[in-house]
């Protein structure tokens, strides 16, 4: 081989890996953002609430697993109570237990950032995992409706599972209109709610609540099995069982979504 060949083809070589270093170097990392609740009692402070683990655990095991830039937030900032129901046996899968179990996952959600911490930033997908708890600092906080609205009119992904949902209750659009109405969407149901024996403790029938703004609430032929509905950019999962679906629709809407903003 000549020594002009041997150089050209090193060349192109180093061309081409500085061509793959690049695209590597500046691909784009889609941010996604999980917001879970910071409340550990119901208001009767006498049974224990929170974030409902496997809401929580499918979505994050997923976008890790693409690769995507994960932040946790819950209003005020700091620990992130676990509703200690959905770490029994009957609804703790394994891929939840696995997480559970890994000290770093814990510590993830002892120390997530507070809804001014994320306040200004830009994220692809805002998720809002559910628990009970997400029913009394969700509905009202304003920096999360804020959070929702903008992300929501700028065509990115919102979603919510369960009574992540209540977090867009209240969410007004810049038009004055609550964004559910019109809206295709699910989240726990109120006869689930007298299966799970908390109807007496919630401080409100969030599928009454959702109606009552116009949306056009749907939910599962039989209760507590998967439901997922897509209305454009709203995502909406309707019980715990739904997270695992949830989360492979929320990862396909968005890896499939055009509007993606490159940095």
């Amino acid at each position: 081989m000549t020594g002009y060949v041997k150089n050209s083809i090193n060349n192109a070589t180093n061309n081409l890996w500085d061509c793959s270093t690049y695209k590597i170097n500046h691909m784009y990392i889609p941010k996604i953002l999980i917001v879970v609740t910071g409340t550990p009692p119901f208001a009767n402070g006498k049974l224990a609430t929170g974030l409902w683990l496997s809401e929580f655990a499918h979505i994050y095991h997923r976008a890790k697993n693409e690769g995507y830039e994960i932040t946790v937030a819950n209003p005020r900032g700091g620990n992130t109570p676990v509703d200690p129901e959905s770490l029994k046996s009957i609804f703790l899968d394994e891929l939840s237990k696995k997480y559970w179990e890994t000290a770093d996952f814990k510590d993830m959600l002892y120390h997530a950032k507070s809804l001014d911490d994320v306040l200004s930033q830009q994220f692809d997908v805002v998720y809002l995992a559910g628990g009970h708890g997400a029913m009394y600092d969700f509905p009202d906080n304003t920096v999360l409706q804020t959070i929702i609205r903008n992300h929501y009119e700028s065509n990115r992904i919102v979603s919510a599972i369960c009574h992540g949902v209540s977090g867009l209750l209240n969410v007004e659009l810049s038009g004055g209109e609550y964004l559910v109405k019109g809206k295709e969407l699910t989240g726990f149901s109120w006869f689930e709610e007298s299966l799970a024996r908390r109807k007496e403790e919630v401080p409100f029938d969030l599928e009454a609540l959702l109606k009552e703004r116009g949306a056009y609430y749907q939910k599962a032929v039989i209760p507590m099995t998967p439901k997922v509905i897509v209305d454009n950019n709203l995502i909406t999962g309707q019980n715990p069982f739904s997270s695992k679906e949830m989360a492979e629709v929320v990862i396909r809407q968005l890896n499939e979504n055009s509007t993606i903003t490159k940095q």
